[in-house]
Order: C-alpha cells, then sequence, then structure tokens
C-alpha cells in the first residue's frame, strides 16, 4: 500500500496516513516511538527488543521522506533512527488496536510505566 496523503497533527501529536486502498490510519506518536523499527527498539532479532517506557508525552519533532518507500521520523525525545516503510507504517494502522494491548502489558508485567520519570 502506498500513502497518498500523510498529515502530522502537532497538537494532538499523532500522524494521520491515507493510503491509496482507502485505508486512513491515525497513529499517536507515543504508538510510533515503541514500535519504532529501529535496532535500538527492536534488537537484532527475535527477543532482542528494548521496552520503551516514559514515552507518553513524546512528540514527533520532524519527518524525513526516504526515497519512495519510507519516512524517518525524528522523535522529541530525540530518538530518530529506523526507517518506517509503507508496508511497516500500513501494518501499525491495521494491527494498532492488538500491538497496543501487547504494549501495555508489558508495561503492566514489568511493573514500568508509560510516564516519564
Amino acid at each position: 500500500m502506498t500513502p497518498t496523503e500523510i498529515i502530522l497533527h502537532q497538537k494532538s501529536k499523532s500522524l494521520e496516513i491515507a493510503y491509496d486502498d482507502g485505508a486512513r490510519h491515525t497513529l499517536p506518536a507515543e504508538f510510533l516511538r515503541v514500535y519504532s523499527p529501529s535496532a535500538e527498539v527492536r534488537g537484532h532479532g527475535e527477543g532482542q527488543e528494548t521496552l520503551q517506557v516514559g514515552k507518553r508525552d513524546v512528540g514527533i519533532a520532524e519527518i524525513e521522506p526516504t526515497g519512495s518507500y519510507a519516512i524517518k521520523i525524528g522523535f522529541d525525545d530525540g530518538h530518530d533512527s529506523g526507517l518506517y516503510t509503507w508496508d511497516y507504517l500500513y501494518g501499525l494502522g491495521r494491527d494498532q488496536e492488538i500491538l497496543w494491548h501487547n504494549y501495555l502489558s508489558r508495561l503492566e508485567t514489568t511493573g514500568a510505566s508509560r510516564d516519564p520519570k
């Protein structure tokens, strides 16, 4: 799927993406940050993920196109590695509810918080 429109909503700290198949997803900055495709977050293999904590208030500082297949998102906490491909973003939007539930469950299991220290 290819985006036809990408809108950054600074006030609500979210990214709205419309696709050529008619789908439209609104992805909060916190969600995009904790599911960053970077090696820093995802690790280099299965089971090497690093749980991201304290990201409730994170915002998007910049969005940079990368070729015709991805964007690079710079967050206001300084994180700016990882390329969000169109397929990856589409999957995040499609599976947002279950991914968010899984994230909140991992936080609860580890006693961690979405709130910054």
